[in-house]
């Protein structure tokens, strides 16, 4: 592939860590990954099958405070016009250009919103390997506090164009972009005024359900899922032990049941050269319509929750209600009944106690009404939270 059709494309993808062999331990057991040395002192290969995918590292020292986190790098023909032409829409150089011998040029930048990423320009190394069937990223997911500025930003530098939108109500919209005329990733705001914009990739696994299990027995936490998206897809966003933040994409349960299954990645064997960003990535799984919205991710997960939790907030209120207009016809009842067995001892109490009875059987009656009038009450109230926030 040439430098001219690298540019807009998602080509690597590196974990920068404080503990890299824990890192090294930990996402093999939870994605179809396996680790291999690389020319570099300090840097070790992700291999998904036969093909370099990413890369591991530790922080730089000159880092300070920051956490670890997936860095993910954007082809470009030229690193330094493209850092050029970034400062001039507002980003700032967080790493200048600089050279890996025999593999290309890098650089490490911020936009406007403050959200990492890093560009390459591919050298004269191998070309990259075929698509893993299983480990490849499907899906690339910007949260950043302005998404129109950030679609903009990134269509004037990449050629991204706007996909299609999704009303997320009071979380905003969740914006679909576009490369070479594929979904290959979505935009959507962050979530309180403490997350920092940040990019979350998703990792192709054959299990959801498998992969969170993993994590968590061997020290990850889950953040959100599993759960089904519009279209089929399965998704679940994790946290590694070190605090790096991470997703997984299973395809449609259905179509996975018809497909052969997938070859288990090679036994470990040395790439054929040590390499950092591969020339360019295949073409992402989220290509399709069904993994597409898997992009519409935890903002709509997040949504359905809250619609979920208040509808049963209001269902415990409902009930509350309910018991305590119980108890009150009981009281009636009970109390009705004592009067009724106090006049029947008299001799000329049954009259009295006919009409006492037919008057309790009333009362009885109208607070049945009364109950059901606010059962109803409160059900409208639970549905129209739940189409508000829909």
């Amino acid at each position: 592939m040439s430098n001219a059709e690298v540019l807009g494309r998602f080509v690597w993808h590196e974990l920068l860590t404080n503990d890299t062999a824990g890192a090294a331990a930990f996402y093999p057991k939870v994605v179809p990954w396996r680790t291999a040395p690389s020319s570099m002192p300090g840097y070790t290969i992700w291999m998904a099958g036969q093909t370099q995918i990413g890369g591991l590292m530790a922080l730089p020292a000159e880092g300070g405070s920051t956490p670890p986190h997936w860095l993910i790098y954007v082809g470009t023909p030229n690193v330094d016009g493209t850092c050029s032409q970034a400062q001039g829409l507002g980003a700032r150089i967080v790493k200048p250009p600089g050279d890996i011998p025999n593999v290309g040029r890098f650089a490490v930048l911020s936009d406007p919103q403050g959200a990492t990423f890093a560009v390459f320009t591919p050298g004269g190394g191998p070309p990259p390997g075929a698509a893993p069937a299983q480990g490849g990223f499907s899906w690339h997911e910007l949260a950043t506090t302005d998404v129109t500025a950030a679609l903009r930003f990134y269509g004037q530098l990449f050629g991204w164009n706007k996909g299609a939108a999704h009303d997320m109500g009071a979380m905003g919209v969740y914006q679909v972009f576009q490369h070479a005329g594929q979904q290959v990733g979505g935009m959507c705001n962050v979530q309180g005024p403490s997350t920092a914009p940040s990019w979350l990739s998703y990792v192709h696994v054959a299990d959801s359900g498998r992969a969170v299990a993993a994590a968590k027995s061997a020290g990850g936490r889950l953040l959100h899922g599993p759960m089904e998206v519009p279209g089929g897809s399965w998704i679940a966003m994790m946290m590694d032990p070190q605090g790096g933040t991470f997703a997984v994409q299973e395809a449609p349960r259905a179509a996975a049941q018809k497909a052969a299954p997938a070859p288990k990645p090679a036994a470990a064997a040395k790439p054929s050269a040590p390499a950092k960003p591969a020339t360019a990535a295949a073409k992402p799984a989220a290509s399709t319509p069904a993994a597409s919205s898997a992009g519409v991710t935890a903002a709509k997960a997040v949504a359905g929750a809250r619609v979920a939790k208040r509808a049963k907030k209001a269902g415990r209120k409902m009930a509350r209600a309910a018991r305590k207009t119980a108890r009150k016809t009981a009281r009636r009842v009970r109390r009705a009944g004592r009067k009724v067995a106090r006049r029947a001892a008299r001799p000329a109490g049954r009259r009295a106690a006919r009409k006492t009875a037919r008057k309790t059987a009333r009362a009885v009656r109208r607070g049945g009404r009364r109950l059901a009038r606010r059962a109803r009450v409160v059900g409208r109230r639970v549905r129209r939270a739940a189409r508000r926030r829909r």
